[in-house]
């Protein structure tokens, strides 16, 4: 008899325990912003699976332009050995990184000072410098003028032994996600292999220095879309990140443990004639009593090569949503915006 109560009570309390368990996950997934999605389905499942991550995604991409997602194929130890590395690289000197900074190439390679970007509707700097590494050509006989040298940063080599390794796995990752878009968007699933292949992709290590005096009507980044198809960022060091959603609220973006974040960028709006969202974000200032706390922040923004065609998709001009764009390509529109941000003459 005693077993038997023992049994029964057992029982109950594994009951009750699994129902504070899902009670804990719908109230942490009540909180998020954004949708989360599992890219292992699309790279190692079956049929239904790789179905069902297509739309899970296009959803996402549709509705809301932000996606979290899991099991993305980006080793931990990688990321946090970059993070650590860029920590050491952002404490030196400001005239040690300076030597870094190069005229001429509109901080598409190497170092960006404090104060020299902003937002295209903005005249006020935000407030980051940030060093950034493009494509790694391992061929023979390519332009130098079109894909100039990454910097190597001799006081902290591992800073650029790392990003080179990111780079790469960010560049996989990102490949991954582009087929599934173009499967959502009833495209071949290869339709942007041969675009992305030696693309202008940047890897960036954005710093956000404390914060020491009141900020003349700046914040960390001003409210800006990106330019790029896609933006892969893996968490930051502290939050600040938000969206604006449908009804013109500010929303927190707060991703989980080994969760990175997604989001459309202007190049492929352009190319679904606004079918899929390029989403207005921002990082904004903490707390005045956390303004001494610094944050780091390390986003993948994947590009094409400069010659693809951003002209719409036929299929995604309809009554509903007639032309919006007139034809430009990846290179011509990577241009036009580099000189609206500022990072261009």
């Amino acid at each position: 008899m005693n077993i038997i109560r023992r049994i029964i009570k057992d029982r109950f309390t594994l009951l009750y325990c699994r129902s504070l368990l899902i009670n804990q996950i719908d109230q942490e997934m009540s909180k998020r912003t954004i949708p989360v999605v599992d890219l292992s389905k699309f790279v190692n499942g079956n049929d239904a699976e790789k179905q069902a991550f297509v739309n899970e995604i296009g959803e996402a991409f549709h509705e809301v332009g932000f996606v979290g997602v899991v099991n993305h194929g980006i080793p931990k130890e990688l990321v946090d050995g970059f993070y650590t590395a860029s920590k050491t690289f952002f404490s030196q000197p400001v005239a040690t990184k300076r030597q870094y900074q190069v005229e001429g190439l509109a901080g598409q390679r190497g170092y960006t000072s404090f104060g020299m970007e902003h937002a295209k509707q903005s005249k006020v700097a935000d407030l980051k410098e940030f060093f950034q590494m493009g494509q790694f050509m391992e061929r023979e006989g390519y332009d130098k003028t079109e894909y100039p040298d990454n910097l190597m940063t001799t006081e902290t080599p591992e800073f650029s032994e790392l990003g080179k390794q990111l780079y790469k796995a960010f560049e996989s990752s990102g490949g991954h996600l582009l087929r599934a878009i173009a499967l959502h968007l009833d495209l071949d699933e290869n339709y942007f292999e041969e675009k992305i292949d030696e693309g202008h992709s940047i890897l960036r290590s954005i710093h956000y220095p404390p914060i020491t005096e009141e900020p003349r009507s700046a914040i960390r980044a001003e409210q800006h879309e990106d330019i790029n198809l896609i933006t892969l960022l893996v968490g930051a060091s502290a939050g600040g990140l938000q969206l604006l959603n449908a009804e013109n609220e500010w929303l927190d973006i707060t991703p989980g443990e080994d969760e990175i974040v997604i989001n459309v960028g202007d190049m492929l709006q352009r190319l679904t004639n606004n079918y899929l969202k390029s989403t207005t974000h921002r990082v904004v200032n903490p707390p005045k009593e956390q303004w001494h706390v610094p944050r780091l922040s390390i986003p993948f923004f994947l590009h094409p090569k400069s010659n693809m065609d951003l002209s719409c998709l036929s299929d995604c001009i309809t009554a509903e949503r007639p032309l919006q764009y007139e034809p430009i390509t990846a290179g011509e529109y990577l241009d036009q915006r580099l000189r609206e941000i500022g990072l261009k003459k």
